[in-house]
């Protein structure tokens, strides 16, 4: 497997701008799982296993199975138009792991078969079309046996293998007994076994590109992937406006992920970041000091010194402290629990999906009350290689003479095990012949008939993408769609994770605290009620539990 490596990985990345697999915060792990995604096999059924109960794919079912994708095509072609379709939606960003070359390896799968396509077009033009009525009695044949095979009755599918052996007899009994002879009868003969031999031609060539895309299906999960070259991807003149096209669709998608918009959709939670499981408010009332009036301030006074209380947190007193913190400044915008789309804001306050620093200060100061965006501190830890996100928001409130600070957890488990499984040869287990109490494994090729066939089938409709659509189907991803977010499992079935989550919500908390009561104190604020509230909190914390914060039981 390790010579394939090599000589596959030299094959099928060609020149080109290699782009190296950096997830955010080291988060390499999820973004190759997300990544291998593109190099599978299977049937595209197996990503529905995925879902979680919030966000859910869809396999749209085509007229004939025999030109249905398998999960590696599906997820290639449906996440490249996605991310990279001139009219897209807007994206949700995928914390953890970084989206652009999951994009990248979705492309190069496709360069990989497209490559194994027009190979497969030639054989299918050559022994196939020239010979076109035995082509399509056998594409009948297999249709009508796919079909069978996937009916309950076991019965069915014995049936459409003993069809495609008698169609083969009678070829045999045809090609040796012709009713009449010359010219015709020698293209009614070639017309039978032309499409078998194209067949055996098409077997090699499917086999050998199987094992290329199961070689970097296996290299990104044990860590030993490239990034991808994409020759598409890097103009050579001024006249290639394709290539040109895609280099900016990729640099928007950069950007997006960058963006410091998010959307909070109800009991969904924050998109991307995941459910909000704790929420703990200190509130109360502004009084002054003894002897002192209160030096007027705003929102944004409390908030600044939080964030570099925040940016500290990595400064233990202890060498054993957390790990380098992400914290940012996030607007946050409401939208439906089932919307099917988000709209990022445009306007003159908005450069490059990021929203400038004097309207952040402005939504942070005003828009505590009513209608309009919200301003949320974040401060993000991206753990185990991008597996676990956690984030703790927080967001200060003036209303009259009350002031809240209120500090909630998110958390984004890790990506779904399906992809994190590492492919396994094909094998099958045997009696020895003559030890017939012992078992011997015997291997299998990667590509077996009927997968010989389907992809022969499809390779010239490749070229027609709707058409094939139609076809055979495609899968649609949830919407508001981001890789991230569209396959993470609950960080709670996993123990050290779990803990992760939960002590991370008690320094963060503190850190909050302590800055805000150090504000206060210099703004001529009695403190006495906010440190005591303080405290209250910080025992509550001590021993905090998961729950669905969001879920109102009203």
């Amino acid at each position: 497997m390790g010579a394939a490596v090599t000589a596959v990985t030299s094959e099928s990345f060609g020149v080109g701008a290699q782009v190296p697999i950096q997830g955010s915060g080291g988060g390499t792990v999820a973004t190759n799982a997300l990544a291998s995604a593109a190099y599978r096999d299977g049937p595209v059924e197996e990503i529905l296993k995925a879902d979680n109960d919030v966000h859910k794919s869809t396999v749209v079912k085509g007229r004939f199975s025999l030109f249905e994708p398998n999960l590696g095509e599906a997820f290639a072609r449906a996440v490249q138009a996605r991310m990279l379709g001139g009219a897209r939606a807007p994206l949700i960003q995928s914390f953890g792991t970084e989206p652009q070359p999951v994009v990248e390896h979705c492309l190069a799968a496709n360069r990989v078969r497209r490559r194994r396509d027009r190979t497969l077009t030639l054989i299918t033009v050559g022994f196939g079309v020239v010979f076109l009525p035995g082509l399509l009695i056998w594409l009948a044949v297999f249709q009508l046996r796919r079909t069978l095979s996937g009916a309950s009755n076991k019965g069915a599918g014995a049936l459409g293998t003993a069809m495609v052996l008698a169609v083969g007899v009678l070829a045999v009994l045809f090609w040796v007994r012709m009713p009449f002879g010359g010219l015709p009868a020698i293209y009614l003969r070639v017309m039978f076994v032309a499409p078998v031999i194209g067949w055996f031609l098409a077997k090699r060539v499917c086999e050998k590109t199987a094992q290329t895309l199961r070689a970097h299906w296996e290299s990104l999960l044990t860590g030993g992937a490239v990034g991808p070259k994409l020759p598409e991807a890097v103009p050579q003149n001024p006249g290639e406006t394709a290539a040109e096209e895609l280099r900016q669709s990729l640099a928007k998608l950069g950007a997006e992920q960058r963006s410091n918009v998010v959307f909070y959709a109800g009991p969904k939670g924050i998109l991307g970041m995941g459910t909000r499981w704790g929420s703990w408010q200190l509130a109360e009332e502004l009084v002054p000091q003894e002897g002192r009036e209160i030096h007027a301030f705003r929102t944004w006074d409390v908030i600044r010194p939080i964030h570099d209380e925040l940016k500290l947190l990595e400064r233990g007193t202890l060498k054993t402290g957390f790990p380098t913190p992400v914290v940012n400044h996030w607007i946050v915008s409401p939208v439906g629990e089932g919307a099917a789309a988000v709209a990022r804001p445009a306007s003159e306050n908005v450069v490059g999906f990021q929203v400038k620093p004097h309207e952040i200060q402005r939504i942070c100061n005003e828009n505590q009350f009513g209608k309009g965006d919200r301003h949320y501190l974040g401060v993000q830890f991206v753990l185990w290689d991008g597996q676990l996100v956690l984030t703790m928001m927080v967001t200060v409130t003036a209303l009259l003479h009350t002031l809240r600070i209120e500090v909630t957890g998110h958390a984004l488990g890790p990506v779904h095990p399906l992809f994190t499984t590492k492919p396994s040869p094909k094998s099958r287990t045997v009696s020895k012949s003559v030890r017939f109490w012992e078992t011997k494994t015997i291997p299998l090729p990667l590509v077996e008939t009927n997968e010989v066939v389907r992809l022969a089938a499809r390779a010239p409709l490749t070229w027609f993408p709707p058409v094939l659509d139609h076809l055979g189907g495609k899968l649609v991803l949830p919407e508001p769609f981001g890789l991230r977010h569209a396959w993470a499992d609950q960080p709670w079935r996993h123990r050290f994770m779990a803990d992760d989550a939960i002590r991370a919500a008690t320094p963060v908390m503190r850190a909050v605290h302590r800055a805000t009561i150090r504000t206060l104190d210099d703004h001529g604020v009695d403190t006495e009620r906010f440190s005591n509230r303080s405290m209250v909190l910080s025992g509550s914390v001590q021993d905090p539990s998961p729950r669905r914060a969001d879920a109102y039981d009203a």
